[in-house]
């Protein structure tokens, strides 16, 4: 196999592996739905969107796309408009430092989400 194919096989390696985190994802009094798509021209979102019981969607989500030579990678946890988590911007040079960047920021983005969710459980009661 050459390398782009290895690069490639990685990176659905590293997304699978992510969205399997976010989908791990629940809660008893929230529903969960995970998510997973393209960003053009070269990237892709994972996450999922939890529904507290008032309506609020709370989103735990990263993402890995290619520009201007590099790869970038974000993270970011948000309950409406509000950033409850939001991890910095990280561009590298090599997909293999990107797919590293994505594995941390999707432990990052998951760590969390037990002790989020019932401090919004706990403001709805």
């Amino acid at each position: 196999m050459d390398s782009e194919s290895l690069a490639a096989a990685g990176l659905l390696e590293t997304l699978s592996r992510a969205s399997e985190m976010l989908a791990g994802l629940h809660h008893p009094f929230v529903r969960a739905e995970t998510f997973s798509y393209f960003l053009p021209p070269a990237g892709a979102r994972v996450g999922a969107d939890l529904t507290l019981p008032d309506g609020r969607v709370v989103r735990f989500e990263v993402s890995i796309s290619a520009s201007g030579g590099a790869f970038h990678v974000e993270g970011a946890i948000t309950a409406e408009a509000e950033h409850l988590l939001e991890l910095p911007r990280k561009s590298v040079p090599g997909i293999h430092d990107g797919l590293a960047v994505l594995d941390d920021y999707a432990a990052e983005v998951t760590a969390p989400a037990g002790r989020l969710i019932d401090q919004l459980l706990d403001e709805i009661v």
